[in-house]
């Protein structure tokens, strides 16, 4: 018999931590994190990781587990977060997956394509140098070219991502994307009750605006300014991503304060927007509103029917 989890997902900005605390004080659960950035430690304020007082009302897992410098990856996540889940299981807890990082859920749920292969090295030192001198945006261009589908996923400073897209392509003749394709994640290893949350895209995106300005005002910048100090570089792969790449120009001079925000603003829109495309595709997904609690409340006690009885 497969393992019973709860999933919660949906775009950044949303409400999955405040949701996901409700339902573990709710059903007795406890939270496997979903996030590729609230791995890290020492990057809090721009992950929006959950507080000291958020996780003191529910236990978190997968949460501050590498340092900035590490590299990590969906399978990593997977094989963890399965760690994570049988923990939980075993104390008599309902695990429940909570996060914006598609490829991340989708890893754990249906398990990652694998090549049968190891990346040839010289390949990828030939790439790395070439990103060096030409910067990751000429590679990325190359990478349009060869797998658009890919590179409309992967991010032009994403110069890991890039430089395996590549390298594959180089080294089997097919491009990233059919590799997806042909697996098509058909493995279905846990028995998911998964809730995505949504509401109206103004209420959203001005939800998002005042958390950028929250972010700014509660040291977002000097968060920025201490990783620098203790050693870890502007152009490190997690400080690439959204938010601290764009403090880290501002920081260089290469765009002003104001620039600062209202890019930052317009690219976490941005990433809001991919995210509902990413999972508006997968069909079993029930989605409801932040404060449907009562409607999810039902779903969760159809799902686990030990639970009907509970007086919350």
């Amino acid at each position: 018999m497969k393992k019973k989890i709860i999933v919660i997902c949906g775009p950044t900005g949303i409400g999955k931590t405040g949701f996901a605390i409700w339902l573990a004080n709710t059903f007795n659960g406890e939270i496997v994190g979903a996030d590729s950035m609230q791995i890290y430690r020492y990057m809090d304020i721009g992950t929006a990781k959950p507080d000291s007082y958020e996780r003191k009302m529910a236990v978190h897992h997968m949460i501050d587990i590498i340092d900035p410098d590490e590299e990590f990856d969906a399978a990593k996540f997977a094989e963890m977060a399965d760690s994570s889940i049988a923990e939980i299981i075993k104390k008599g807890k309902i695990p429940i997956v909570a996060g914006g990082t598609g490829l991340y859920i989708k890893a754990l749920l249906h398990g990652l394509f694998r090549q049968g292969r190891a990346a040839d090295r010289e390949i990828i030192n030939r790439l790395e140098t070439e990103s060096k001198k030409k910067g990751s945006a000429y590679l990325h261009k190359k990478l349009e070219t060869i797998d658009p589908e890919s590179a409309d996923k992967i991010h032009p400073n994403d110069s890991f991502r890039i430089i395996r897209a590549l390298e594959v392509f180089e080294s089997t003749g097919r491009t990233m994307s059919s590799y997806r394709k042909s697996h098509n994640f058909a493995v279905n290893r846990y028995d998911v009750l998964e809730f995505g949350l949504y509401m109206d895209r103004k209420k959203l995106y001005e939800r998002i605006d005042k958390r950028v300005d929250y972010m700014i005002e509660n040291g977002l910048i000097e968060e920025i300014k201490d990783l620098v100090k203790k050693g870890y570089s502007c152009k490190l792969k997690s400080m690439q991503s959204l938010g601290y790449r764009h403090i880290c120009d501002y920081l260089d001079q290469k765009i002003s304060f104001e620039e600062t925000v209202s890019l930052l603003k317009r690219d976490t829109r941005r990433y809001a927007k991919r995210q509902f495309t990413w999972f508006r595709k997968d069909k079993k997904i029930i989605w409801i509103k932040p404060d449907e609690r009562k409607k999810a409340k039902q779903f969760v006690m159809d799902f686990f029917p030990e639970k009907r009885n509970l007086k919350t």
